[in-house]
């Protein structure tokens, strides 16, 4: 049994094709985790790195909190099930299963002892002194995973053990190995291009395309509120309905229109509390999904209503699908169209190939993401929102309340629209009505209400009195849709390189102290050299190669992790001072770049130092875009 952490993981070829991109993932002790994309995503890519069978080009993997980048496999304790099942074929049942135990000689009598209840938990016993070859598929797979199950690993990694598999057996085989995990209690890894695998077996699941991580979630949350239109498309069956639309807010209401066809539904405004209010302006075009759950043959069934044009019907036995066209004039062709829909009906619907019929819609569980980017617009807990709002002689005024502008904010008076992230939600002194509450990744957000307004907001527990504030730093303006005031920069960016030094250290070896020789590490931000502790250097060394001593990096803090120096650090040029009242900031030039620092009061000299912690960085191969630590 044991915990895996990967921080950071990357694999990059040496043809130069990334097949895995900044995996972070942290799994925990007897979770069934389930990577799971379509072919190319990097999924198995990903699995063998943890198996040890692909060397990991940068980040850092840890097995019950030990680092095992340079281990070999056989000292991971882990055990693959691959795909083949790759059986020996002239051994019987029981010596396949017995031996890779007889490699690490186990006695005979343990051997005899865990192949047996391996036997016994797969239900193989009866197969013991059969060979391969006189067994059927199923039974083959359940060989293989004896053969794991003898390890006693702390760890399962199966690579699509079940895609050789007809229909039937691998449903079958899906509950086996659910019942497995069960039974013995340890950490699954599975990979798998089925989406209906990884909806029924894990408890959770990394979404994957293009060696990218999607989304990491439950199959509910990934079902329910998809990050992306590719999970939204990806996860469910049959495929979620998109159409191209455009949305126009009208108080209340909301008018949804769906591009080339004759759909154009009233929406009431409650419907979209969590979409961000610039995409219901009427002129960006939107991406509506809508699965066919969600699509009823009963008109009566939703209070939305639409006409499609039926194009053929499957029956399913228990229900059938019907597919047709929102656009009643388009060609009635194989060939994917943005306006088709699927719609869900009850077993042994009548309908003829060109009848137009009535569908009702369950907008409730609608979908809705950025065209372009393909990004949700209405995510679960929103990460920021649009508003109006006026400046007038040095005050905001937003959402009926007002307050000074520090001097920090030089805005001219006028209308704007303002962006508010959702970390700007502070506690203050503007009351606000409590609604529901849902926990999210162990986070509490409530939602709260503002005028016409819904926030949700982390941690509301810990507001007294029910009253929220901004914090006016993390606010940008715009004013006809151009940016004429930004956030607060909280991303520094500097040049660095990392650096190695001989040196004679005094250790102490049999009792006695003598000198030795060593290596001692550091940055170099552009010509200012501080040092880098052991732990950070070991995380960089590991997952690089002697390279990374000539390599380009991007040394990354906050405006709060670096402080002024007087006389030591990297020499920068004063740009200004930024005074919001209860954070004040300089604004400094390093030569090559401008960087932000808090400070307490405004610098008395133009020319200041600045002081880097190694222990705060975040550090950035820039050959390869790899992030290291």
């Amino acid at each position: 049994m044991a915990s895996l952490s990967l921080k950071h993981i990357y694999k990059v070829y040496p043809n130069g094709v990334k097949a895995v991109n900044d995996f972070c993932m942290d799994i925990q002790d007897k979770e069934f985790i389930v990577f799971v994309g379509p072919s190319g995503c990097g999924k198995s890519t990903t699995l063998r790195m943890i198996a040890g069978l692909e060397e990991i080009t940068a980040g850092e993997l840890r097995i019950d909190d030990v680092i095992v980048n340079d281990k070999e496999p056989k000292e991971r304790d882990i055990a693959m099930v691959f795909q083949n099942y790759a059986l020996y074929p002239h051994y019987t049942v029981y010596e396949n299963m017995a031996f890779s135990l007889r490699l690490r000689r186990v006695p005979k009598e343990e051997i005899d002892q865990r192949v047996r209840e391996a036997a016994r938990i797969l239900g193989i016993t009866e197969y013991l002194e059969k060979k391969p070859k006189e067994m059927s598929g199923g039974q083959r797979q359940r060989v293989a995973l004896g053969r794991a199950i003898v390890r006693e690993p702390k760890v399962f990694l199966l690579d699509e053990p079940l895609s050789n598999l007809d229909a039937k057996l691998r449903s079958a085989m899906r509950s086996e190995i659910s019942k497995l995990h069960k039974k013995l209690q340890t950490t699954f890894i599975y990979v798998t291009h089925d989406q209906v695998e990884a909806m029924t077996m894990g408890t959770r699941i990394v979404v994957m395309k293009d060696g990218f991580v999607q989304q990491i979630d439950t199959p509910r949350n990934l079902f329910r509120y998809p990050v992306n239109k590719f999970v939204a498309g990806f996860i469910g069956t049959p495929q979620m309905n998109f159409y191209n639309g455009k949305l126009t807010r009208n108080g209340d209401v909301v008018e949804m229109v769906f591009d080339d066809t004759g759909v154009k539904l009233e929406v009431p405004y409650s419907y979209f509390v969590k979409t961000d209010e610039s995409y219901l302006d009427g002129k960006h075009t939107v991406t509506i999904g809508i699965r066919p759950d969600d699509v009823s043959a009963d008109a009566n069934m939703y209070p939305f209503k639409a006409k499609c044009r039926v194009s053929f019907v499957e029956e399913l036995g228990s229900e059938s699908q019907v597919y047709g066209d929102f656009n009643l004039d388009s060609e009635d062709t194989v060939a994917e169209s943005p306006t088709k829909v699927i719609v869900k009906a009850q077993a042994g619907v009548s309908y003829a190939a060109g009848d137009v019929v009535e569908v009702s819609l369950n907008l409730a569980n609608m979908h809705l993401f950025d065209s372009k980017t393909e990004h949700t617009i209405s995510p679960r807990i929103p990460a920021k929102y649009v508003e109006h709002c006026t400046v007038s002689e040095g005050k905001l005024n937003l959402l009926g309340t007002s307050c000074k502008l520090p001097p920090a904010m030089d805005i001219a008076d006028g209308e704007y629209t303002v962006t508010i992230p959702a970390d700007a939600i502070t506690q203050g002194n503007i009351a606000v009505k409590k609604l529901a509450s849902e926990v999210v990744n162990d986070v509490t957000y409530t939602e709260v209400q503002l005028q016409d307004k819904h926030f949700f907001v982390a941690g509301y527990e810990d507001f007294k009195g029910g009253k929220i504030g901004f914090d006016l730093k993390k606010l940008s303006f715009a004013s006809n849709g151009e940016t004429v005031f930004n956030a607060l920069n909280e991303t520094n960016v500097v040049d660095g390189m990392f650096v190695k030094t001989r040196v004679t250290e005094e250790v102490e070896r049999n009792g006695v102290k003598v000198k030795a020789k060593g290596w001692a590490f550091s940055f170099d931000a552009e010509g200012y050299k501080f040092s880098c502790p052991d732990n950070i250097a070991e995380v960089i060394l590991n997952s690089s190669d002697t390279r990374i001593f000539k390599t380009p990096l991007k040394l990354l803090f906050n405006p709060y992790q670096a402080k002024l120096g007087e006389a030591e650090g990297l020499r920068c040029s004063v740009e200004g001072f930024l005074d919001y009242g209860t954070e004040k900031f300089v604004k400094l030039n390093t030569g090559k770049q401008t960087v932000i620092v808090a400070t307490e009061e405004k610098p008395d000299r133009q020319e200041v130092f600045l002081q880097l912690d190694a222990s705060q960085l975040s550090v950035v191969e820039t050959a390869h875009m790899m992030r290291l630590i």
